[in-house]
């Protein structure tokens, strides 16, 4: 038997990743399972050929066997909003080095990650797109790490009055689908395509209807759009929000704006960025009360600087700063965190947001945001067996991506 907590410690994680991948059942056994709608104390989850195919109490008999000692088991969080970690941008990234970050993330338990990209250059994002599409050409054994899902690009199509840290240079209108079509996509493979758009840009509604068509996933951002340009929004096909109340008009009671649009709309859900200082503790709270957590996705927003401590970085064409785990840029605005999933999980645990319910936001939602539940996002029999386990302590002991460990 192997127990979690000590194993890596014992054997190359090479070795590791090669017993699991010439093993064709595998035994996670004495786990504190989350699943969907409970917690099973004292399980055992049975993997074979990469999925789930069991999840039970008492003893199996099989060849391999790891003893998780207790530790809560998650299904792999999955981060549908991150620019980059550990020093890489992934508009600056080759294949390399989008898959060093895939690396890192699996070690903060995430298994499954949109590269996000910043309003830039059409070159650039072509650069960035063929990096990332020749990564996936080459199968996810060259990744090691946790599944690039597909990609997010957050604008350009985007209000420069609620900017935030994005370069206003690059932003755009929609007057037509040219406009659309020199953004670059990942051919060859079922990935995801998702952007976040202002509905109030010019053109704005017409281009979310465009890109429902192409099967693209809106996302409603940096935006300071009325009610209802909202409820024309939805209409189109925009069924979720970046970043809640970052980069968004602010809430008011004579001029309810997206803030309130999407606190009361129960076909909205919205994500957001969950490390205290984009939104207070108390409205991180606040806000799993209103809107409930099956309405809420965890991001983590993180750029470069991410997994590097705090710092002077040169990021998106300037300095920013990171300070007591705050970046700031020139202008003091808030640019991005350097947070991982792993981290909000632990914020949310600290609010005392149930397991269950973190599972949820950090996981299932994602999953169904894009498409994907079908096979990831939950503990269930059938799914792909991404998961990560957490010791008391918080800490990842163990993180299997379609049942590999990393």
């Amino acid at each position: 038997m192997l127990r979690a907590s000590s194993f890596l410690s014992r054997i190359s994680l090479v070795k590791y990743s090669e017993l699991f991948r010439k093993t064709m059942q595998t035994l996670l056994q004495n786990a504190r399972v989350v699943l969907a709608d409970r917690i099973a104390d004292n399980a055992n989850v049975r993997i074979s050929d990469g999925l789930i195919s069991e999840i039970t109490g008492g003893h199996l008999d099989l060849d391999r066997v790891i003893d998780l000692e207790g530790a809560s088991l998650f299904p792999g969080f999955i981060d549908v909003h991150i620019h980059g970690a550990v020093g890489i941008d992934t508009l600056e990234a080759n294949r390399s080095d989008v898959a060093s970050v895939s690396k890192f993330l699996a070690s903060q338990g995430v298994t499954g990650w949109l590269p996000t990209f910043v309003p830039a250059p059409v070159e650039q994002y072509r650069n960035s797109i063929r990096e990332i599409e020749q990564l996936l050409v080459e199968g996810e054994h060259s990744i090691a790490g946790a599944r690039v899902l597909g990609v997010h690009y957050e604008g350009p199509f985007v209000n420069s009055n609620q900017c935030g840290a994005l370069h206003t240079d690059y932003f755009r209108t929609y007057k037509s689908e040219a406009d659309l079509n020199d953004l670059p996509v990942l051919e060859g493979r079922k990935a995801v395509h998702m952007t976040t758009v202002a509905p109030e840009i010019d053109g704005g509604v017409e281009l979310i209807r465009e890109l429902v068509r192409r099967r693209w996933i809106v996302s409603i951002g940096h935006t300071r759009a009325t009610v209802e340009l909202l409820d024309k929004a939805l209409e189109a096909g925009a069924h979720h929000m970046t970043h809640f109340m970052n980069a968004m008009a602010p809430f008011h009671h004579r001029a309810p704006g997206p803030i309130a649009w999407g606190l009361a709309n129960d076909q909205v859900g919205f994500d957001m960025i969950a490390d205290g200082i984009h939104l207070d503790p108390f409205m991180l709270q606040l806000l799993v009360k209103l809107k409930g957590a099956e309405g809420i996705s965890l991001i983590s927003d993180a750029i470069a600087a991410a997994g590097k401590g705090d710092g002077e970085y040169q990021i998106w064409g300037e300095n920013i700063s990171v300070k007591d785990g705050r970046t700031s840029n020139k202008h003091g605005s808030i640019a991005g965190s350097v947070i991982s999933m792993l981290d909000a999980v632990k914020m949310m645990r600290k609010l005392k947001v149930s397991d269950v319910e973190i599972a949820r936001m950090a996981s299932l939602n994602p999953a169904r945001l894009l498409g994907l539940d079908a096979h990831y996002g939950s503990i269930e029999v059938g799914k792909v067996a991404d998961l990560v386990a957490l010791d008391s302590e918080g800490t990842v002991t163990l993180t299997l991506v379609g049942g590999v460990a990393l």
